[in-house]
């Protein structure tokens, strides 16, 4: 106890000195903790992104044959491989009915998609994401229908020209959702009449396209006979268990390349899992690597510790000397000053934490890394940080501790 008074007494004795010998150690806890949390905030925004819609397996025609994946160091990619003259086949409602016999398989719906310019009046949205669905879609997705109402039967039957708008379109458009029911819009000189108004769950989010001008529904018929698509190239299965979707979306894959009797060609599932994975894989290396680099502020600062120290050992020679006649140990002087620059770097280490939680707060408060995205930080990273801070006062403290406990008393008494 005598040992970490001695330390706070002379800390306090030279505040400025202290404070400034603590900088580096400030700056260095503060970035590491400040990028981590950054880091960790994207990783886990973006994976949630990928991972929230696994249970919906996407099931495409793949004209290559013969090819084989390659993992190398997290990285997924095909190799080999030749091109089939097959063409995609029409897929008819008897093999997609079919899809809902397999184990696992509780629906499945079409989503085509085309990027187009909306008008209405003076008013234009450019780049809009236009998806055309088929009728299971809704009962899949679950999309709040603020207004209006969604698709039927008929809809799909008749070709009807309706288009189902999200709600940030439809104000961007019309000022209100309410003002946009029943109106008509323009798409490639061709006119739709909005019977609803919806909001998507995924809206914002990193796989959302946020980068398009809004986003649209309308009919997968209607829009493949409008813009020249099949009308069931895109299919997706909803399985039950997300642990066993590639499994389940694999066996949907392979009926329907049985099913529509398919030589050389096939269809194929976009398998989100290995994407998640090798995502994890990198976002994990880089952190580390961005934190090793602000970590070397620590390394510098912890030299500064080390030079303050030994500084501070030639000042207090005849302390040292007068300890050492009273009975002091070479251990009791080594321990000593080995406290005093531990409390030092654990001190900077706790006000750079401060700092560091302080930006995390002024980065979330003014979404800085966009409405999606939170940065975190977590409890293993400040307990690492302020361990990390007490070891570098450890290791930079030990060569002026040493030298401190070698001294001799009756030189050091004669030292002026």
């Amino acid at each position: 106890m005598e040992n970490w008074k001695f330390a706070l007494k002379s800390i306090l004795a030279h505040k400025m000195r202290s404070l400034l010998t603590m900088l580096g150690i400030i700056i260095g806890v503060a970035a590491v903790v400040i990028i981590v949390a950054m880091g960790t905030g994207m990783s886990k925004s973006i994976e949630k992104s990928l991972a929230g819609d696994q249970d919906n397996v996407q099931v495409y025609f793949s004209p290559i044959f013969g090819e084989e994946e390659v993992n190398s160091g997290g990285f997924f990619y095909t190799t080999g491989g030749e091109m089939s003259m097959e063409e995609e086949p029409d897929l008819t409602h008897a093999m997609l009915q079919g899809l809902l016999e397999i184990d696992g398989v509780s629906n499945y719906y079409i989503s085509i998609s085309n990027m187009a310019e909306i008008s209405f009046g003076n008013k234009k949205a450019e780049n809009v994401s236009i998806n055309g669905v088929s009728q299971s879609f809704f009962d899949v997705k679950q999309f709040d229908i603020l207004a209006g109402r969604k698709f039927t039967q008929t809809d799909y039957s008749r070709f009807a020209r309706i288009i189902m708008l999200d709600v940030n379109l439809a104000e961007k458009l019309f000022g209100t959702m309410e003002a946009a029911l029943n109106q008509t819009v323009s798409i490639n000189q061709n006119s739709y009449l909005v019977v609803g108004i919806y909001k998507d769950p995924q809206a914002g989010s990193a796989m959302y396209g946020m980068n398009s001008g809004g986003n649209a529904v309308m009919t997968n018929t209607q829009l493949a006979a409008e813009m020249g698509m099949k009308e069931n190239s895109t299919l997706y299965v909803h399985v039950e268990d997300v642990a066993r979707a590639a499994e389940v979306g694999q066996a949907a894959a392979d009926y329907l390349t049985r099913e529509t009797g398919l030589q050389e060609a096939r269809y194929a599932i976009f398998d989100m899992s290995a994407m998640l994975e090798q995502f994890r894989s990198q976002m994990s290396g880089v952190t580390i690597f961005i934190g090793a680099v602000a970590g070397i502020s620590l390394l510098v600062g912890g030299i500064g510790v080390m030079n303050i120290m030994l500084v501070s050992v030639t000042e207090r020679t005849r302390e040292i000397g007068l300890r050492k006649a009273l009975g002091a140990t070479r251990g009791n002087i080594l321990l000593q000053f080995l406290i005093e620059a531990m409390v030092l770097t654990t001190l900077g280490g706790a006000i750079g934490l401060m700092i560091a939680q302080g930006a995390v707060f002024a980065i979330n408060a003014g979404q800085l890394m966009g409405a999606d995205m939170v940065a975190e930080v977590s409890i293993p990273v400040v307990l690492g940080s302020l361990a990390f801070s007490a070891l570098v006062g450890v290791v930079f403290g030990v060569l002026p501790a040493n030298k401190a406990s070698k001294l001799d008393p009756i030189e050091a008494l004669r030292y002026e």
